[in-house]
């Protein structure tokens, strides 16, 4: 019955629409717990969701365990398009629907010094959507990065002071962009309309965890995820005048992350946790598609050049993300839980684009939390605002300038665990 539950939720994690909820294309929230704490959810005792916030920490959970949590994110925001003398000349809003982030964990407990733990969750996703008639469909109109990560993971316990954990991550992506473009035909004829590229991808990572107890009030751990490089098959489809259909190919780059972090025992009721992650953003450099044939022909020189590529550079820098997170017991059945989280911006100028159109990030969010012997339960709400971009437009782009504003979304998380 667990086993089914599991593969329950991770069917649930693929069909799910995906939202960005961390800098760059990057998903935090995986369980409503870890919202309420701003992601700082290292040492959490007897949680079955420390495999995607510290493997290392399974060792914490007694027993069997088994989790599941939903976060329900909604965007909302707003852009403006300049032209090359600088007039505004168009004004919209993202036009995303509200999505649910869901995620399933299961812990066991092998022996006093060992434990096993799977885990399938959302690391990395994003959506974005705007009007297709709009001049931001130029760009792009619809970006879906949906992902899963499913991880197997074994902890050992060394003595009272230290803990680590080692793990794979079998990952899966499926990448879904449409835009509206015009080129050539062989003849030198404009022709034009929207366009869809769809593929998917499964590649292979793996996670590394430690965590050393100072004392009964004073702890630390460090995490390491690895890089991993998806090579995706793709369909592209053009309609309208461009009336192409063609097999594509293209590489996605989910980058590597350190996360450390720190927890605090001021008594036996209140504890606070520090985190601060790096994550390699300047590995995804690019994002180029290469075509099986010609999509259609640009005029050069007097003559006609064919399309067999969609090469644009991203150049990302590396960024760190910042957590604070408190959580106080009122009694020995309900806890409150608070946290704030602040995402340094990794998109320059010359890459940012409508497919991650967002800037820096402040989460704040409030929880509470009723636990038993047997069950535990919580609840969260959160906001995020996600902060203004400025970004240039490329050659295929009908606008110079552009600069999205107003960003923030709302969040709800539930989660339930079950002890065995």
């Amino acid at each position: 019955m667990k086993k089914q539950l599991l593969a329950l939720s991770a069917a649930a994690v693929l069909l799910a629409s995906q939202t960005a909820g961390a800098e760059g294309f990057a998903i935090n929230e995986w369980s409503a717990e870890g919202v309420a704490m701003g992601g700082a959810r290292m040492f959490a005792e007897n949680d079955a969701a420390n495999i995607a916030y510290n493997p290392a920490s399974i060792t914490k959970v007694q027993g069997e365990a088994f989790k599941q949590s939903a976060v329900y994110i909604s965007p909302h925001g707003k852009y403006d398009l300049f032209d090359d003398k600088g007039s505004n000349f168009e004004s919209g809003k993202n036009v995303v629907h509200a999505a649910w982030v869901p995620s399933g964990y299961y812990v066991k407990q092998l022996n006093d010094k060992e434990w096993f733990g799977i885990g399938a969750y959302t690391r990395f996703g994003m959506i974005s959507e705007f009007e297709r008639n709009s001049t931001v469909a130029t760009n792009a109109f619809f970006s879906k990065l949906a992902g899963v990560s499913v991880t197997p993971t074994y902890a050992r316990k060394f003595d009272k002071k230290w803990s680590a954990a080692v793990g794979a991550d079998i990952n899966y992506v499926g990448l879904d962009l449409e835009k509206n473009l015009t080129l050539a035909d062989n003849k030198g004829n404009l022709v034009g309309g929207p366009t869809h590229l769809d593929g998917e991808s499964y590649a292979l990572g793996w996670n590394a965890a430690v965590n050393y107890t100072f004392d009964d009030k004073n702890e630390m751990g460090v995490v390491y995820r690895s890089k991993i490089t998806h090579s995706m098959e793709a369909d592209f489809n053009a309609y309208g005048t461009l009336n192409t259909k063609t097999g594509a190919y293209g590489e996605v780059t989910l980058p590597d992350s350190w996360s450390i972090g720190y927890s605090h025992k001021f008594d036996d009721k209140t504890r606070v946790e520090l985190n601060g992650t790096w994550t390699g953003w300047s590995s995804y450099d690019a994002l180029n598609i290469y075509f099986d044939g010609a999509i259609g022909y640009v005029p050069v020189g007097g003559g006609l050049y064919p399309v067999t590529s969609s090469e644009n550079p991203k150049n990302w820098s590396d960024g760190w993300r910042y957590a604070i997170g408190v959580e106080h017991k009122l009694s020995d059945k309900y806890s409150v839980l608070a946290g704030f989280a602040y995402d340094e911006s990794s998109i320059p100028y010359d890459g940012g684009d409508f497919i991650v159109p967002t800037g820096n990030r402040r989460t704040y969010s409030l929880g509470a939390q009723y636990h038993d012997d047997d069950q535990t339960l919580a609840l969260t709400l959160g906001w995020m605002d996600i902060g203004d971009l400025s970004f240039g437009g490329h050659q295929t782009d009908g606008y110079t300038h552009a600069h999205t504003h107003d960003n923030y979304a709302k969040i709800f998380g539930i989660s339930y665990q079950r002890n065995f």
